[in-house]
């Protein structure tokens, strides 16, 4: 995947590729009635007896999700649902703007991982926080400013746009701030299921449940500086536009200096780790982001691109689908398999080391992130399993041909495009 990742693998695997035939298609089952007489009753178009949906339905949600609607027939079994849109959290709204959570609670099946939106105005501030875990954001449109402190005192502000990345690990605290004539939105995540946006540790909850006088001794003053603290959390809220840049970041680092590692990503400006005609993709993970405790990939699919067969040994998989329409099989130990269709705003889940792959099904780009609670990203695909196993032995077990194995690329394999 690249030289710049070194030797830890990365190089060895493909993301992206073009292909008229991400699944075989199996033997028809024997049909009845009507159906016998369908000589289309397999192209996919659904129309057969035992196809039709005469009773009550909800088109709009069918429309959006056909592969559940009518599943191909390589799914099979129980494998749970995997897909939770945005649209349907709670979104909770104040002066400053609004935000929304997917955690465990919404989406069983995220266990290791919660996502949170939000969406920012000109000058709307995320109120100076912190929390346990760690947050991973993307920007997905505007411009922000962020501020975070660390255990040293060291200070660190930084100005990011979209497609740039932040990384706040647990217990620093931090603020957001929306910039420019529209603020911004986007995305955070979370290396906990349980993760809850709407309880975590804030300034002013935190003050003004401290007993003034304490309050006054603690930073040697009278106890009337502190008369008018807010009576309740200020959360989100507006104020006007921050200073220039360059003045808060000489402020915040007075004395102590800045932060070593900056907690600001611009991912924005990255060159793609992977290119191909597929589409191309962009890594971030420790080894190019030193203050992450949590790996990344920015992918983006051409019109029919294939994100390919893969599987990740180390962590669950999180994601997020920014553009564009997608489809997605995950199978699971047992013969079971489910494939599931997103738009953008859907969050999507794979438990760790469960095949996968991500297929562009619109006709515009499709870019979506991979988000995994661990610093180092690493991943297989199938293509590099069976291109690194003794060829007779691989083809006893699927009866391709030797020669199919034996073309498989060794380094960076990337699907044929069509």
């Amino acid at each position: 995947m690249g030289e710049q990742n070194g030797n830890d693998g990365l190089s060895r695997r493909s993301f992206l590729g073009k292909t008229s035939a991400v699944l075989a298609a199996a033997a028809a089952l024997p049909r009845v009635g009507a159906a016998q007489q369908d000589p289309d009753m397999n192209s996919g178009a659904h129309t057969a007896a035992n196809e039709t949906q005469p009773g009550p339905k909800n088109p709009a949600l069918d429309a959006m999700d056909p592969d559940s609607v009518f599943p191909p027939e390589t799914d099979a079994g129980g494998q749970p649902p995997f897909k939770y849109p945005f649209s349907f959290s709670h979104k909770r709204i104040e002066s400053g703007g609004w935000t929304r959570e997917v955690s465990v609670r919404e989406l069983p099946i995220s266990k290791q991982m919660a996502g949170v939106e939000m969406r920012l105005i000109s000058g709307g501030v995320r109120e100076l926080h912190w929390h346990k875990g760690a947050e991973w954001a993307l920007m997905t449109a505007g411009n922000a400013r962020i501020t975070g402190v660390d255990q040293k005192g060291r200070g660190f502000v930084e100005d990011v746009r979209e497609g740039d990345l932040w990384l706040f690990p647990g217990g620093i605290p931090h603020s957001i701030q929306g910039l420019g004539p529209d603020g911004c939105q986007f995305i955070l995540v979370f290396d906990d299921g349980n993760f809850n946006e709407f309880e975590t540790f804030l300034l002013t909850d935190w003050m003004r449940h401290t007993p003034p006088e304490v309050l006054a001794k603690n930073f040697q003053v009278p106890k009337e500086t502190f008369k008018n603290l807010p009576t309740k959390e200020l959360f989100i809220f507006a104020r006007d536009l921050p200073r220039p840049l360059e003045e808060e970041k000489k402020e915040v680092s007075a004395a102590t200096g800045s932060v070593p590692n900056s907690f600001a990503f611009f991912a924005s400006q990255m060159t793609p780790t992977k290119v191909s005609a597929g589409g191309h993709v962009k890594v971030v993970d420790r080894s190019n982001f030193p203050a992450t405790n949590i790996a990344a990939a920015i992918v983006t699919l051409k019109p029919g691109g294939l994100r390919e067969l893969h599987w990740h040994p180390n962590a669950d998989e999180w994601q997020y689908y920014v553009k564009g329409k997608a489809r997605m099989t995950v199978f699971s130990a047992g013969g079971h398999a489910r494939t599931m269709d997103f738009q953008e705003g859907d969050v999507g889940y794979i438990e760790q080391s469960m095949p996968h792959y991500i297929e562009n099904k619109g006709d515009t780009d499709l870019v979506f992130v991979e988000v995994f609670p661990t610093p180092d990203y690493q991943d297989i695909s199938l293509a590099e399993w069976l291109a690194h196993t003794p060829s007779r032995l691989v083809n006893q077990h699927i009866a391709t041909g030797e020669d199919f194995l034996r073309n498989i690329p060794r380094k960076e394999a990337v699907v044929v495009p069509e």
